[in-house]
């Protein structure tokens, strides 16, 4: 799916001039004229970036922006403001908001946000989908497989982890070669590295059976 800006601004020449720019550089574009209405056709995980104005009738920038967050935290969300609300654009990002424009802008400057907006985003979600991956690959592992990582992780040899789980060391390396198989990898820093990038790499030891 193509990426698509989402233009929120109650002044329709606004949203219209923003629109003939992006459109100038082959971006798609969509317009709504305040934030409901945007909110009525958003979803999580579309690729692109919202620029919307603070100052709105309803549902306010600052509203808007908080929304946007409760569906989708990573979401760009770029903040076009006038001067006097510069202080509400700089309490948006410490929330969170990608960045703030003030009016009026540079219109190579706002495409350059925009696109940076654009490439963030879809770094982060092509991340989010590897670790996510990572993740389904160790939920694999049966509740002893996990266990016996659990040990290997903190760097406890298969006694130390036999005698942990009341096991056969023989037992150990049946399971640790299966973990090993499962997870696709031939050394234990093959594994560790793993482990890291799914946010493994410090799992709670169990003793459970």
């Amino acid at each position: 799916m193509e990426p698509c800006v989402y233009v929120v601004d109650d002044d329709r020449l606004v949203r219209e001039s923003l629109e003939w720019l992006l459109e100038s550089v082959n971006l798609q574009t969509r317009l709504y004229e305040n934030g409901q209405a945007f909110l009525d056709a958003f979803s999580p995980g579309l690729p692109g970036c919202v620029v919307l104005d603070v100052r709105m009738p309803g549902l306010n920038g600052m509203e808007l922006h908080q929304s946007i967050k409760h569906i989708d935290p990573d979401f760009p969300v770029i903040i076009v403001t006038g001067h006097a609300d510069v202080p509400m654009a700089i309490r948006a990002m410490k929330e969170g908001a990608f960045d703030f424009i003030e009016k009026p802008y540079n219109d190579q400057h706002m495409l350059e946000r925009i696109q940076l907006a654009i490439h963030h985003y879809d770094d982060l979600q092509k991340h989010q989908e590897k670790t996510d991956a990572l993740q389904n690959r160790f939920e694999q592992l049966s509740k002893r497989e996990s266990q016996v990582l659990t040990g290997v992780l903190q760097g406890h040899p298969n006694k130390i982890i036999a005698d942990q789980l009341c096991l056969s060391i023989k037992t150990i390396e049946v399971h640790r070669a299966n973990l090993m198989s499962k997870l696709d990898v031939k050394t234990v820093t093959e594994l560790v590295r793993l482990a890291i990038e799914a946010g493994k790499d410090h799992p709670v030891p169990s003793s459970e059976s």
